[in-house]
């Protein structure tokens, strides 16, 4: 049997909502040592709108003068690809691979119920051929 993307993925991430500004969200970006949270719906808290990096931040955010209180939709990105939890682990690396993304959000419809990142895949050493040659591709680009 398949390893599916449920058994690898970070649950319970931390996100933002639309309610937050850009200095709310790069804060939880420092205080949680990442450079990538998912936006989600503030009505429930778990519907799945957008994601925000720590690369929108400066080039939607302040790069284009925008300060700290401004919106979070201003700079995030929408239409994101995800996976299910029932996502093969190798079909994930290969989404990773064809859309050069380091991480994935995880849902289960529509609601936000956890990420899978690169580095999910390669501790375990989890790689399909093709999509691991690709997501070497991807770690090299970000390190140069």
């Amino acid at each position: 049997m398949k390893r599916t993307v449920q058994e690898i993925m970070s649950a319970r991430p931390v996100t933002v909502t639309l309610q937050d500004n850009i200095y709310e969200a790069a804060v939880k970006m420092k205080d949680h040592d990442t450079g990538f949270i998912p936006v989600v719906e503030f009505a429930d808290g778990e519907t799945l709108i957008g994601v925000v990096t720590d690369r929108d931040l400066v080039t939607r955010g302040y790069a284009e003068k925008h300060s700290g209180s401004t919106s979070i939709e201003t700079v995030m990105t929408t239409g994101i690809r995800t996976a299910s939890r029932y996502t093969t682990v190798d079909e994930a690396a290969e989404l990773m691979a064809e859309q050069q993304i380091r991480r994935l959000p995880v849902t289960d419809d529509g609601k936000l119920v956890g990420i899978v990142s690169i580095g999910d895949l390669a501790v375990r050493g989890i790689f399909a051929d093709n999509a691991g040659d690709a997501l070497s591709d991807i770690s090299e680009h970000h390190l140069h």
